[in-house]
């Protein structure tokens, strides 16, 4: 018998085809371009990464990630401030000269802020600038980078938090050795003055390393969490939430939370405290609402029952949280009161990946979204007026000019009969219905993550860029993905590279009795855990895959307990046991393990890692490379690494070269069927620029 099957189109408010929002919108469907997405398309891709709507819902502050000239330097992507004007619709750039962050309206004043590091500038500082634009005006800064901010309720006050400054060595050499996972600076958090920057910011008094502060609308108190150090893990699994008097700037209350920690936000008559949380230590998300009292104690888990995560939440009334959530592959916007009752829908959409959202006191709220079209803009929805949200921004001039593959959401059987797995296809431009096609598989990471149907086309994602080239492209939201419940997101636990990649093959199979998929050409390609089951497909699974590109993967289990920055994680999130308990299970974690099948391989891999990764260690990819080569040195692999880069590329060049080396490596051995082609060529396939 099926479980868990998200029914999600039934009992909605508004859920608009993406077709008919177009019509509605005013824009064009008519026009078809002359050719389909490329790398350099992908390359100068910007992308909003976030919205701010002002208090009347007259201004949407929202930045937009602008690409580095991949030919010209190995630079990050930066965060540049724009400003919409809802009554006229026009955006215009604000802040250009460099990369901001955490992007608000001052209070009472109606002016922007933002954190940015300017030339001149010793350090990340805040950073003014009027409703109208202007010139922006460094108005706070600090003896070190201020990490981030927010601010009192009267406007003239921040907390902010900073870390401190990390020890000098007294070593009389001419070297410093790094001493590994020590003299590591704790996270501090502050309360400062901005009107009278000669008061001397005074710390608040909790020990660990914060990561969340956020004033109550009272002004009297301040919401911090807390992790006993700095790392990774601890940030991850040990946030603990404390309730702190603005004036002692001493604990007053401490709540017993536990587990993965997202959110903290604010009653509006400062008693209570919404949680977006894990229902549990064990739970692998935040993606839940808990509530409790400011005065302390355990919080208690709402809507346990959604079939669903929530990804944003914001108490905006006595007995109203707004919500952003994500539901299997659609998004929705909806508000629930605080005892888990009366949850509404104020927009649904199965062809919107939504990323955050902002609400104003007038009702209107600014999100931003991607969708099968075109990458993140800007929407505005009138939660009072019923209508479809209006789209706002249209960057990317380009893709008038190109043809997109259609793209659906596809569901399938497990083969274990517990599960509908759901997930998206993109189809190859002008597919003709019955022909096969190579398909790639892209394995999102995690495992606690997965693709709405929005844009899919990335760096590191084929998507249009192959359909472009005549492949199909198929998500698989597998076993383990969130979006689908506490049932559905605990299921894979305990069982690494079992069901939960079994779900993958078994997409694959109604792929192929769809008569759409070519069972000689099936690729499989993704990062972090999406690169473990790309090496596990192509041994355990490699009569089934004939290409793979593994990126910042997993190949043995054994090793990547001991060397990654997450083992705690692990352990509680995703084994839930320990492997040294027992010789059974020191052989059972290797025979989860992509090395221990290397005698299986059939399928030519890319292995490509960051070598800075701390992740996953770049060992990983190493050890599956030199088992290959040394067992079954008839397979073709190459592995390239990416000095610098760590668990991902985040430069341009970087994301130029890893994007063209894999759609060659496709080319070469899935396109064609090939198992047997020559390598390519060691050099970039970039080509020279026109």
């Amino acid at each position: 018998m099926i479980k868990n099957r998200i029914n999600y189109f039934h009992n909605r408010l508004i859920m608009i085809p993406l077709s008919i929002l177009l019509l509605i919108l005013g824009v064009s469907i008519d026009a078809i371009g002359q050719t389909g997405v490329t790398p350099e398309h992908i390359a100068k891709m910007e992308i909003v990464t976030g919205s701010v709507i002002s208090d009347d819902g007259r201004f949407i502050a929202h930045t937009i990630s602008i690409p580095a000239d991949p030919y010209v330097e190995n630079s990050p992507n930066q965060n540049h401030l724009f400003v919409l004007d809802t009554e006229n619709g026009i955006s215009r750039p604000y802040y250009t000269q460099g990369s901001v962050g955490s992007v608000q309206f001052r209070p009472g004043t109606g002016t922007i802020t933002f954190l940015t590091q300017r030339s001149g500038d010793s350090f990340r500082s805040l950073y003014e600038i009027p409703v109208d634009g202007g010139e922006a005006v460094k108005i706070f800064s600090f003896q070190r980078n201020i990490l981030s901010y927010t601010w009192h309720p009267d406007g003239n006050r921040i907390a902010f938090r900073a870390t401190d400054a990390p020890e000098s060595s007294s070593s009389p050499l001419p070297y410093l050795a790094d001493v590994f996972e020590e003299n590591q600076p704790q996270h501090r958090a502050y309360i400062a003055s901005v009107s009278d920057v000669n008061i001397v910011p005074e710390r608040i008094l909790v020990d660990g390393s914060i990561y969340q502060v956020v004033w109550s609308p009272d002004g009297e108190k301040l919401a911090v969490s807390a992790a006993p150090t700095p790392s990774v893990d601890d940030s991850f699994m040990a946030q603990q939430i404390f309730v702190v008097d603005r004036n002692t700037r001493q604990i007053i209350s401490e709540v017993n939370n536990e587990g993965k920690l997202g959110q903290i936000v604010w009653s509006p008559d400062s008693q209570r405290l919404a949680l977006r949380a894990a229902a549990n230590i064990n739970d692998p998300i935040d993606g839940r609402i808990l509530i409790v009292s400011a005065r302390g104690g355990t919080p208690a888990l709402i809507d346990r029952d959604f079939e669903g995560k929530y990804e944003q939440i914001s108490w905006t009334g006595t007995n109203t949280i707004h919500f952003y959530a994500s539901v299997s592959t659609a998004s929705k916007i909806g508000t629930i009161r605080p005892d888990g009752t009366g949850k509404e829908t104020l927009f649904l959409s199965g062809e919107h990946a939504i990323g955050s959202f902002s609400k104003s006191g007038t009702g209107l709220i600014s999100f931003t979204a991607s969708s099968p079209s075109h990458p993140t803009e800007v929407f505005l929805l009138d939660e009072n007026a019923g209508t479809a949200p209006q789209r706002k921004t249209f960057n990317n001039p380009w893709l008038s000019q190109v043809e997109l593959g259609r793209q659906e959401v596809v569901s399938y059987e497990a083969r274990d009969g517990e599960f509908v797995i759901d997930g998206m296809l993109i189809y190859p431009l002008n597919y003709t219905e019955g022909t096969r096609v190579p398909v790639i598989t892209v394995v999102h990471g995690g495992p606690e993550a997965h693709y709405s149907n929005g844009w899919l086309t990335a760096y590191s994602m084929p998507g249009q860029m192959a359909a472009a080239k005549g492949y199909a492209v198929f998500y698989p939201n597998y076993r383990g993905s969130t979006g689908r419940g506490i049932e559905f997101i605990f299921s894979s636990q305990g069982d690494l590279s079992g069901k939960e990649f079994d779900d993958i093959v078994d997409g694959v199979d109604y792929l192929i009795s769809q008569g759409i998929a070519d069972p000689d050409r099936i690729g499989v390609t993704g990062g972090s855990y999406g690169g473990y089951a790309s090496a596990w497909m192509s041994t355990y699974y490699s009569d089934r895959f004939a290409a793979a590109v593994m990126f910042v993967g997993i190949s043995n289990n054994l090793s990547k307990w001991g060397t990654s920055d997450i083992p705690e994680e692990l352990y509680l999130v995703h084994s839930r046991e320990r492997m040294w308990e027992s010789d059974a299970k020191w052989m059972d974690y290797l025979k989860r393990s992509p090395i221990y099948w290397v005698d299986r391989a059939e399928t030519p891999i890319l292995i490509m890692h960051g070598s800075n990764d701390t992740r996953v260690h770049p060992a990983q990819s190493l050890e599956l490379y030199r088992h290959l080569k040394v067992r079954k040195p008839e397979v073709p692999v190459r592995l390239v690494w990416y000095p610098g880069e760590g668990h991902g590329n985040t430069r341009a060049a970087s994301k130029f070269d890893y994007n063209y080396r894999m759609l060659q490596w496709f080319d070469t051995y899935l396109m064609t069927g090939d198992r047997n082609a020559e390598l390519p060529n060691w050099d970039a396939p970039v080509p020279a620029r026109n």
